[in-house]
Order: structure tokens, then C-alpha cells, then sequence
């Protein structure tokens, strides 16, 4: 591996998953730090749904990818479509993990725990980046646009449903139960 890769490697792994989880972290709690202000109801949770959890995930997993792309881009010539696509994976498994393992431990074992909570995070944050990291080092060439349109399809769909959430279980408030 070279210098490059493993300053990459190390960026997305090893600093990327704490920082992201606790940007994800304070995600939680800036739609009331905020006054319950409608622009941060767009991108943090506004109550205890599982579809509200997983926003925790999209701002910072977007940020985190395209801000290194630009920072470091060109200096370690980073493919941009092998980059973005990893992008992409790996939100949409950090987004996938959240409600698969909520469901698994609240349905296996009928509890609901804080602490498992929070572990789901970190979980969805760390399978996101490795798997998202796996595609840019070994994928065969992305598409860039494609991505960016994922991207921007999943902030679309949040704002939308935080908007008009459907009433289906994953959009119920866990606290008003």
C-alpha cells in the first residue's frame, strides 16, 4: 500500500468513524439545541423515529467524503469516481444498518436500550466507511454522477418525508409510545 492509500486509510477509518459518530452525535440534539429551527429539522432528528435516527448519518457521511476529496484530492490523485461512488456505499450501508439492527435486537429480544442505540451508530458509521473505502481502493470505475444523484436523492427523500413522513412504523416516534 502506498503512502497515499494508507494516509487515506487511516483518514477514513481510523479518524473518520469517531468523528463522524459524534458528528452524528450532535446531530441528535440540534434540532432542539436550535430552537426547533426548520432548516435544522431538514438534516437532524426532530423526534425518536428510526427514520429520524438514520439523518444522523447522511450530513456528516456527505460532508466527511467530498470535504477530504477537496482537501486532499488532487495532491494524492483520488479518483473522483471510484471516491464518490465509495461515498455512496458507504451511506447507503450506514443508512441500511440503522433500521436492520434496530429491528434485530428490539424484535429478538423484545428491549430497547440506550446503549444498543448508540452502538447501532457507531456500528452503521464503522461497516459504512470500511465497506465504503473497500470500493474506492478495490472497485472498478464508478460514475461520479450517479453518486452525487444518490446523494443528493437521499437528502431529497429525508426532506421530503421529515416534511410528510408516511404513517408506517419506521417513521412512529418511539418516545410517544
Amino acid at each position: 500500500m502506498n503512502n497515499d492509500m494508507k494516509r487515506q486509510s487511516r483518514w477514513m477509518i481510523l479518524i473518520g468513524v469517531p468523528v463522524l459518530f459524534l458528528m452524528g452525535s450532535f446531530l441528535h440534539f440540534a434540532y432542539e439545541l436550535s430552537g426547533e429551527n426548520f432548516l435544522v429539522s431538514l438534516i437532524a432528528p426532530v423526534n425518536e423515529s428510526v427514520w429520524e435516527h438514520m439523518k444522523m448519518v447522511v450530513l456528516p457521511t456527505i460532508l466527511w467524503w467530498s470535504i477530504y476529496y477537496i482537501w486532499r484530492g488532487k495532491k494524492e490523485k483520488i479518483d473522483k469516481d471510484r471516491w464518490f461512488t465509495g461515498a455512496a456505499v458507504s451511506l447507503f450501508v450506514s443508512l441500511a444498518l440503522i433500521p436492520l439492527l434496530y429491528y434485530f435486537y428490539t424484535g429478538a429480544f423484545g428491549i430497547e436500550r440506550i446503549w444498543a442505540d448508540i452502538a447501532i451508530l457507531f456500528i452503521a458509521f464503522l461497516v459504512g466507511q470500511l465497506l465504503g473505502f473497500h470500493v474506492y481502493r478495490y472497485g472498478k470505475r464508478g460514475s461520479y454522477t450517479f453518486a452525487v444523484l444518490f446523494m443528493m436523492m437521499v437528502l431529497g427523500v429525508f426532506t421530503l418525508f421529515t416534511l410528510f413522513p408516511p404513517e408506517l412504523p419506521i417513521f412512529i416516534d418511539q418516545s410517544a409510545q
